[in-house]
């Protein structure tokens, strides 16, 4: 049997979840699979509990049986292009890039070619997993497409079920580092704040009660005039979540002008600084291999772009702190 067959996985649920559909449920269990994918499952009876087809928004309770099959994949739609590409470390089962800034991670609405999955599927000559889908092969994890830094895919399914159980679980480490307008006065902080679709502007995200749990724990490396530099620790997975989670607590990202516009926009008219995208890199990613079971540490180096606003940050002494 290839490692792209079609294959039944099963599972027994351990606790009633009294608020949770079953969509929600494997979309947690399995993050790299999208709700769309998992809901078109369902709805073609190859996920059912208790051998009996269910609806989407099932409950499953403690003691179910849950049989997921996974039909084989249909060949990838998103064409092999030779798109360099800065490989940290590369095996049979795992490909670990440093990607840069303004590549997107996979085809979209407005972004069907020129990504990281294009890229992939050529210096990988097709050796991808199947379960990210035609348009996500061996995605297991997202970077926004102006966020720079350590990003993971996954050659085999066997590898991309491995890596996707460690998001889940939380069982990995992911730091950022991240370049705040204002100057931070804490040295550290922990911010717990649940994050939701907005419910005007779609493409957008925010903090809500009623969203997904997020938590993100930060330490301060370097003040200047106007700006702080930090080191954010991801301990959940949301979208946008570092963006979402600063502007909140009243320090936006410089260069995000989708969370920070308006601070962003005084930010360089005080300073005379163009920043040219929102300044979030992922510095340090460490993974448990899926296969090996081995500890594994990966560093990207600052990209270029960063350092320069950096140092302009550095050498711009002005009279006060930015006002929020």
């Amino acid at each position: 049997m290839s490692d792209h067959a079609s294959r039944t996985e099963t599972f027994q649920i351990e606790r009633s979840l009294p608020d949770g559909r079953l969509d929600n449920f494997l979309k947690d269990r399995y993050p790299a699979v999208t709700r769309g994918t998992i809901q078109r499952l369902i709805e073609e009876g190859h996920i059912t509990i208790n051998e009996k087809m269910v609806k989407q928004n099932h409950k499953p309770k403690a003691g179910d049986t849950v049989s997921v099959y996974w039909p084989e994949p249909k060949p990838a739609e998103a064409k092999p292009e030779a798109i360099a590409l800065d490989v940290l470390f590369e095996d049979s089962d795992i490909i670990v890039l440093n990607k840069p800034a303004g590549l997107v991670v996979h085809p979209a609405a407005g972004h069907e070619d020129h990504t990281l999955v294009n890229a992939l599927l050529h210096h990988c000559k097709g050796q991808l997993s199947g379960i990210g889908g035609v348009a996500r092969p061996g995605i297991v994890h997202r970077l926004d497409k102006d966020t720079s830094g350590c990003i993971i895919a996954a050659k085999t399914d066997q590898a991309h079920q491995g890596l996707a159980s460690q998001f889940a679980e939380r069982e990995l480490s992911k730091i950022y580092l991240a370049l705040l307008i204002g100057v931070m006065t804490e040295p550290k902080g922990v911010i717990r704040a649940s994050i939701t679709r907005h419910p005007t502007h779609r493409k957008q995200m925010t903090v809500q009660n009623s969203g997904r749990e997020a938590h993100t724990s930060f330490v301060v490396l370097e003040r200047m005039t106007t700006v702080t530099l930090v080191e954010a620790t991801l301990h959940t997975g949301r979208t946008h979540q570092i963006r979402v989670h600063f502007k909140h607590v009243g320090y936006p990202l410089a260069g995000d002008i989708v969370y920070g516009s308006k601070p962003n926009i005084r930010l360089q008219e005080q300073t005379g600084i163009v920043i040219p995208r929102q300044m979030l890199h992922a510095k340090t990613l460490e993974i448990t291999h899926p296969l090996t079971g081995r500890k594994m540490k990966f560093e990207a180096p600052l990209p270029q772009d960063f350092e320069d606003i950096l140092t302009s940050f550095r050498k711009w002494k002005g009279k006060t702190g930015l006002k929020k």
